[in-house]
């Protein structure tokens, strides 16, 4: 039996890693394709709804890229044997996870989008550093909707304490990892 600390960190960490692979991938495309606002503002105060480094090439990219990573997840525990399933089993066929795996890696690109709408409205720029909205959206959101549609699942990897400190742990010490490859490989402008 593993320690609860542990089996958490297990559970949180194979949940969520399609949402920090998709959240990674995002910058492939570079920002190519069009604008998610289409270079539109926000007619409350005039600034863009997301701003220019949220594209539908990223948002797409990511997403569909990003949900083989639940689908091979989803496989490998249906086969592992059962003394060696310490992560929660994500749907019972790899058919069945494909919804799963778009709430993961459409729902961080939807996240992800949303903070930089917030940013936008508190006046600050694309590619502006703001402690845990650059970093928590992208989680919260397809959390949120998995306590909705797939609530054993979600409540099950979540509901223990435990669960929050590897979330703000894996969450804030990945994005950063992640952010500073992005950087040094030049896909992104900013190492945040």
């Amino acid at each position: 039996m593993l320690d609860p600390l542990v089996a958490s960190a297990i559970a949180v960490l194979w949940l969520l890693l399609p949402t920090y692979v998709a959240n990674a991938f995002a910058t492939l495309p570079r920002g190519r394709g069009p604008p998610m606002d289409f270079g539109r503002s926000w007619a409350r105060d005039g600034r863009r709804i997301f701003g220019p480094s949220k594209s539908w090439s990223g948002f797409l990219f990511a997403g569909f890229a990003a949900m083989p990573i639940c689908l091979l997840e989803a496989w490998l525990i249906l086969i592992a044997p059962p003394d060696l399933k310490l992560v929660p089993v994500l749907a019972p066929t790899v058919l069945g996870a494909v919804p799963l795996a778009a709430i993961l890696t459409f729902g961080a690109m939807t996240g992800d989008a949303l903070g930089s709408f917030f940013k936008r409205r508190s006046g600050l720029e694309s590619g502006a550093r703001t402690l845990l909205v650059d970093q928590l959206p992208f989680v919260l959101v397809p959390i949120a909707i998995g306590l909705v549609v797939y609530p054993s699942l979600f409540f099950g990897v979540f509901g223990v304490w435990q669960a929050v400190l590897w979330l703000l742990i894996f969450t804030l010490g990945l994005h950063a990892a992640f952010n500073w490859v992005g950087y040094w490989a030049g896909l992104k402008k900013v190492p945040w």
